[in-house]
């Protein structure tokens, strides 16, 4: 963790300077936590190449566009990266829709919508975690446009990496669903979804430990069969 007068200048505020206390307690757990992404996204890159092969040409040859989904997102002290997800839309999808996404939502491909519900889009954010933008268990990384709207106390979730899964993200595994009947889905999502789920991301700093960020990854699984 960087010091505390390092902090991007929007994070230094009294909200974010308790999640920093806890977590600077914590430095044991960090290290391993980081290590942890290092070892096992190498295992699953070595695991998982010839599968995201196969992946990669069945959406290239099903609909046009590239093979990835590169958005800006949010990940620690507010930095800004391209995260890496195989493309489950038609192209340009950012341009005829919402953000996020919601159920039977028509810009979905055939395959993209098997990827979705398996959450095998997100398998090419493994080099995400290997550079360091990510880690396997942490806040979704948001795109900026909600971040801008984020409280001040939810600027502590930049306190570490993005993740791929978190204990809001099983709780709202489902939360295309939830967002399909809102008129406005935007201002449903930040007024309403992204509140609860920071409640969740904000306790899981508060309980932070790389154990129980084991359990957490283990939890997902579950969800997901």
């Amino acid at each position: 963790m960087r010091k505390w007068e390092d902090l991007p200048e929007f994070m230094k505020c009294d909200e974010v300077k308790e999640y920093y206390n806890i977590l600077s307690r914590k430095k044991v757990s960090l290290i391993l936590k980081r290590g942890f992404d290092l070892v096992a996204g190498v295992g699953i890159l070595v695991v998982t190449a010839i599968p995201m092969l196969v992946i990669g040409i069945k959406i290239a040859t099903e609909s046009e566009g590239g093979v990835f989904y590169r958005q800006e997102r949010v990940t620690t002290y507010g930095k800004k990266f391209k995260i890496h997800k195989f493309r489950t839309m038609v192209a340009n999808a950012d341009q005829i829709g919402s953000a996020v996404t919601v159920s039977g939502d028509n810009r979905i491909t055939p395959t993209g919508a098997f990827l979705r519900k398996y959450r095998l889009d997100e398998l090419p954010q493994v080099f995400d975690i290997l550079s360091g933008n990510m880690s396997f268990v942490g806040t979704r990384p948001e795109v900026v446009k909600y971040v801008k709207k984020y409280k001040p106390e939810y600027f502590a979730t930049l306190l570490l990496p993005a993740g791929i899964t978190s204990e809001a993200s099983i709780k709202y595994k489902d939360e295309a669903e939830l967002l399909d009947a809102a008129e406005d889905v935007d201002e449903v999502y930040i007024t309403k979804v992204l509140p609860e789920k920071m409640k969740y991301n904000l306790s899981s700093i508060r309980k932070f430990s790389f154990l129980g960020e084991i359990a957490t990854m283990i939890k997902t699984v579950f969800a997901v069969l």
